[in-house]
């Protein structure tokens, strides 16, 4: 920054130099001071410095050009990805083979009654439900299929299409347009859709049960309710960011089976993969909403304040050492003798995998046995330091559980089985992250009814009943008792949970 004008002798020079003069003798590329009077630099000095910001400029250029480049190649891939080597109608005869093997390592076929094989509709609606499609295109109260539910993201909120084939839906819709919208993320228009919809799973859907679907979706009562524009913040809600998204986190193309395995882990690599979009919750999203398909090392459910936990940590939902039963009888019932399932994970099963067939129930089992275990994940929340509990906030919270949780889960946390879950060295009570706990008490816990297990044992809310230290203090004490060794849980973390929507 240029100095006042030094009274004491010219100042002209200063006002070119670019220096003060307390700043000492000049280099002769800044200008110099004889006598106490600032020169101006010499006309060299103007020269380089002007070559100097042409070559930041050029070099800035051509990063930007790069970049560009980058984004391009990246928005191609996303376009076309390995689609070529992936289609079974590609031209070169052992690329096809080899996705006809794959293909009907992926099948459909063997999870269905013979009756249904061959029945598009059937089959999918049975693939529907194991995609628990009709979950997001269902508003509360509203038509079946016919969409208007709003889907809150950390950007705005996006609203779910309608599917019936009426013309405010896929009315005017072929099925190569539907293929387009599950492979390419793309609308009948070529609009580029939203990943809310998760085309980014969705893409691994083959050709044939694409087709399944569409017949389905062709079969439904037509319902007319034009579509809601979504509500997102720019610059997101422009095609154009959308794009740059897509360049960076998206590319298409079909499952391939993985010639190591058998039919049973490629086949349940293909639901949880594709179709069921596990990783959707079950991974950590980053800034810009993206998250990696084949993770599932757990995360934070964007707007639901709830935590998917890890399938591959032993210390959160590794499934590694459960017997294949079990894992199905989860899936199936939503309750086992080592878990039950709450929350969102409890919709999953209620409207989708209790749906499944007792051989897709299976397959899903042997992937998710196979995810290879991670390190034990440790304490994500950081809202506060975990600090030593203190003596009366222990037995604060042995009195709270005493009077309002020992008559189900027992006085040593053993609980009752079959009934209510054990609570003593249960990885969903010493969870690094303890959201869900936090959830349960405030807002209670429900299991879904479903065939296998029609009158779930609940437990009910205590929101009007524990203020937030109480909660703290009892969830404190039960992470803390019967051998679990788990961090105190605070008052703040209680506060902001219960802040949040459920």
């Amino acid at each position: 920054m240029t100095q006042p004008p030094d009274p004491s002798g010219p100042s002209e020079s200063s006002a070119f130099s670019g220096q003060s003069p307390e700043s000492g003798p000049s280099s002769p590329a800044s200008g110099s001071q004889r006598g106490g009077a600032w020169r101006r630099p010499r006309l060299g000095t103007w020269t380089s410095r002007l070559q100097a910001g042409r070559l930041v400029g050029l070099a800035g250029l051509a990063g930007l050009v790069i970049a560009a480049a980058a984004l391009g190649v990246g928005f191609w891939r996303s376009e076309h990805g390995s689609e070529a080597a992936a289609d079974p109608r590609a031209d070169a005869p052992a690329t096809a083979a080899a996705a006809a093997a794959s293909n009907a390592a992926v099948s459909t076929t063997s999870g269905l009654p013979a009756s249904a094989a061959d029945d598009g509709v059937t089959r999918g609606r049975y693939l529907a439900r194991a995609g628990n499609c009709q979950a997001c295109h269902t508003a509360p109260g509203g038509a079946p299929w016919a969409g208007g539910r709003g889907i809150e993201t950390p950007f705005g909120v996006v609203y779910a299409g309608n599917l019936t084939p009426d013309p405010t839906g896929l009315g005017g819709w072929q099925a190569g347009d539907f293929w387009r919208a599950l492979h390419h993320g793309r609308s009948r228009d070529g609009r580029m859709l939203y990943p809310a919809f998760p085309y980014t799973h969705y893409t691994r859907v083959t050709r044939a049960d694409a087709d399944a679907l569409w017949a389905f979706m062709q079969s439904l009562p037509p319902v007319a309710q034009a579509n809601r524009p979504h509500e997102l913040r720019w610059p997101v809600s422009t095609q154009w960011a959308l794009g740059v998204w897509r360049a960076l986190y998206f590319r298409p193309g079909v499952q391939q089976a993985d010639a190591r395995q058998d039919a049973s882990w490629n086949r349940g690599a293909y639901l949880v993969q594709g179709l069921g979009h596990c990783s959707a919750c079950h991974s950590t999203r980053n800034a810009l909403g993206a998250s990696e398909v084949l993770d599932l090392s757990g995360g934070m459910i964007p707007m639901q304040a709830w935590y998917a936990p890890s399938l591959a940590a032993p210390n959160e939902a590794s499934l590694a050492d459960w017997p294949l039963a079990e894992i199905a009888q989860l899936l199936a019932t939503g309750n086992s003798p080592r878990a039950s399932t709450l929350g969102p994970m409890a919709e999953v099963v209620l409207h989708s995998t209790q749906h499944l067939s007792p051989d897709d129930l299976a397959a899903m089992a042997v992937f998710l046995k196979s995810v290879p275990p991670t390190a034990p994940t440790e304490a994500r929340n950081t809202s506060m330091e975990r600090v030593p509990v203190k003596a009366g906030a222990a037995l604060r919270g042995e009195k709270l559980y005493g009077d309002h949780c020992a008559a189900c889960h027992g006085a040593q946390g053993e609980g009752v089985a079959g009934a209510y879950p054990r609570l003593a060295g249960n990885r969903a009570v010493t969870l690094p992250v303890t959201a869900n706990l936090v959830q349960v008490v405030i807002h209670g816990g429900f299991g879904p009814a479903t065939a296998g297990r029609p009158r779930p044992f609940g437990m009910p809310p205590f929101a009007m009943v524990m203020s937030d230290a109480d909660v703290a203090a009892v969830l404190t004490y039960l992470r803390q008792a019967w051998g679990n060794q788990a961090g105190p849980v605070s008052e703040l973390e209680v506060a902001q949970q219960r802040s949040l929507a459920r």
